[in-house]
């Protein structure tokens, strides 16, 4: 049901990149990859209270009853309304700042205070989604997933087709926004959804709890797309708008079928460790899903590597031609990077908030820094040797640390 859902949103993603490539062209699908960039970075940080730490506590206490679960939920709500009070105001005083840094210029602050006005719907998708991920409620969870998917991509592509790139980077914007109140609007019967459960007094515990997963998420929901914006302002600057494009078509690819894999992690993997105690035992589950998983991941890795000038033709245009020649190193940095993920996992299911937070933040920095080492002297081609070099470093890390941080 997992690989249905992921499948359906792969092919969302990858009719939405076809349309972006054919109406915008390389130095659009650019444009739009520093968009969903800020997107994901605003949405990471208000999605950090409603997100792994709901889904943990959920799917520790849900055979206790809602009420067992509800002040983890109270907590998750207060911290969210916490940050919208913070982050909507700020961000529409900063937007032309924000803008010029990303863009260059501050023509789309348009843009980051569409991206801030959606935050709270974005949260509340989230928010319903893994509760529902929680309770392990998987018909329900994929039947939600598809219908988003499907109505959100179907609303993007039409803006694209009417409106170009403003339509393009709009539908970027309001995507998630959309998401949540699809969602929302289809849960309002829903007996978890009453409002004693989500409003009211909560213990210190539970918010410190939550808190502990917010620093874990902001660390990702910062460091990720902060370092992907740099990487593509370095690209611009060494290879101009259109190459970078070419790189953001093959990062976009890897980005989309890695989704079967970030999928069923989130779904089953985190869930199934938060409920394991023993460090050697949660060792012994990460061995026994990288047996089904890093196959799987090859397999797919080789797939796109044989079949990517069709994959060109088809998603894209003949002007994203030389983007064949970036997928051979890229791929194998997938293949890496989903490695190190399974033994990055406990970090989440553990609630080792120090260890991901910091290997977050200095695999993001040394990241870029390769980038701008490996750029500089060999080109384009020098962002897929950094991806790899960096994750190769990541996986050698955890896999040696994995037991110290899963006490």
């Amino acid at each position: 049901m997992t690989g249905l859902l992921t499948l359906v949103k792969m092919v969302m993603g990858f009719v939405i990149a076809k349309v972006v490539a054919v109406y915008t062209g390389p130095s659009g699908m650019a444009l739009l990859g520093q968009v969903q960039s800020l997107v994901n970075g605003f949405n990471g940080v208000i999605n950090s209270p409603v997100n792994n730490g709901i889904i943990r506590y959920t799917s520790e206490n849900k055979e206790y009853g809602f009420n067992a679960c509800s002040p983890w939920w109270k907590a998750s709500f207060q911290w969210v309304m916490l940050l919208c009070l913070i982050m909507i105001p700020l961000g529409l005083i900063f937007s032309e700042s924000i803008s010029e840094w990303i863009f260059g210029n501050a023509d789309y602050k348009w843009i980051v205070s569409a991206v801030i006005i959606c935050l709270p719907f974005t949260a509340i998708g989230t928010l319903i989604t893994s509760v529902i991920n929680g309770q392990q409620l998987y018909r329900r969870y994929v039947a939600l997933g598809m219908a988003s998917a499907i109505i959100s991509g179907l609303l993007m592509i039409v803006m694209i087709i009417y409106a170009d790139l403003n339509g393009a980077l709009l539908a970027a914007t309001i995507q998630s926004a959309i998401v949540g109140i699809i969602l929302l609007l289809s849960s309002l019967r829903q007996p978890w959804i009453r409002l004693k459960y989500w409003w009211g007094r909560t213990g210190n515990k539970e918010r410190k709890d939550i808190g502990g997963y917010i620093l874990m998420a902001m660390a990702t929901a910062l460091t990720l797309p902060i370092s992907l914006i740099l990487i593509r302002n370095i690209l611009v600057d060494h290879v101009g708008w259109i190459v970078t494009g070419q790189w953001q078509a093959v990062w976009k690819i890897s980005e989309v079928y890695l989704g079967v894999i970030t999928m069923a992690l989130g779904v089953y993997f985190l869930p199934r460790l938060s409920t394991i105690d023993s460090a050697t035992e949660i060792k012994n589950e990460i061995n026994n899903t990288a047996i089904v998983i890093i196959p799987i991941v090859t397999l797919l890795a080789v797939l796109v590597y044989l079949t990517r000038d069709i994959a060109i033709s088809i998603l894209f245009t003949k002007e994203f031609s030389p983007a064949r020649d970036l997928f051979f190193i890229q791929l194998l940095g997938d293949v890496v990077k989903v490695a190190s993920w399974l033994y990055a996992y406990p970090m989440l299911s553990r609630k080792a908030t120090k260890w991901f937070v910091g290997t977050e933040v200095i695999f993001s920095i040394s990241w870029v820094v390769f980038t701008l080492i490996f750029v500089s002297k060999i080109g384009v081609h020098g962002a897929n040797y950094a991806y790899l070099f960096n994750y190769i470093l990541y996986f050698l890390f955890v896999f040696c640390n994995v037991k110290r941080f899963s006490r």
